[in-house]
């Protein structure tokens, strides 16, 4: 159902039963798939794509050019997956052609109000991303983060799966899988237990996550040291080996464990 008062491009590739609500401008080049509402005052822009029964609330606004002086208005895409939700005023800019071409947002994602996820950014699956945070350009967040409200992430950073940012975090360095992460500087908290049993982890995985890092963050060792302990004296497993894999190929660095020091 659109309603007269919505503007569509007639090049726009809508699914019958999606809902345009009043005011809502959909450009050229974008294609929404079905049972997506496109709520009042929302602005569509080229090179959008769409998934089924997503929400976008008013004042949102999707694909709009990248914020990159290099930017010289290539083709580029938004992509949005399945049943995401873009809370008021979201801002999401399409990629650029020095990078991926494309911002990709998962499936299952919520995305709160005042957020801006920024050109070449990747978002995995199940990710809330909580009210005013500002995702910089370059991010990748992996599967079933959380990001409290009101975080700043700087361009390149890495979010690895399951982990857990407290709000009002500034985020510089790229922060590993399973863990929580808060205080100033942004350093590791302990393992994200509570999220990973709500997702079927065992009790015997929790524990072997937490080993894991109490000798990455706790030991003493610096992380070559304690990634060749762990790989020389822990069984391999799909755990073990991603947060491995993390550490190793991070182009930013990684977040440190929490001192005394720091605090003072």
């Amino acid at each position: 159902m659109n309603q007269p008062l919505a503007y569509i491009h007639p090049e726009a590739k809508i699914a019958q039963n999606v809902v345009v609500e009043p005011f809502s401008t959909i450009y050229k080049n974008v294609e929404i798939g079905e049972g997506t509402w496109v709520g009042p005052n929302v602005t569509i822009m080229e090179g959008a794509r769409i998934g089924k029964n997503c929400k976008l609330y008013p004042g949102c606004v999707i694909s709009a050019a990248p914020q990159d002086l290099k930017y010289k208005g290539e083709p580029s895409t938004v992509y949005i997956g399945d049943n995401s939700v873009i809370r008021e005023c979201v801002t999401i800019n399409r990629g650029t052609a020095l990078d991926k071409n494309t911002t990709n947002i998962g499936n299952n994602c919520l995305i709160m109000a005042y957020v801006h996820v920024a050109h070449d950014c990747i978002i995995g699956n199940n990710v809330i991303v909580a009210n005013s945070v500002q995702l910089a350009g370059h991010i990748e967040v992996q599967d079933f983060v959380f990001i409290g409200g009101t975080t700043a992430v700087q361009q390149f950073v890495k979010i690895g799966a399951h982990t857990m940012v407290g709000g009002g975090s500034l985020v510089r360095k790229d922060v590993p899988p399973f863990i929580k992460a808060a205080r100033e500087p942004l350093s590791y908290a302990g393992i994200n237990s509570v999220g990973l049993r709500r997702r079927g982890y065992t009790n015997e995985q929790i524990n072997e996550i937490q080993q894991i890092y109490r000798i990455i963050f706790l030991s003493g060792l610096n992380y070559a040291a304690a990634l060749d302990k762990i790989e020389l004296e822990m069984v391999p497993s799909d755990e073990r080996d991603e947060i491995i894999n993390f550490f190793r190929t991070s182009e930013r660095g990684v977040i440190r464990g929490y001192s005394q020091k720091d605090a003072d």
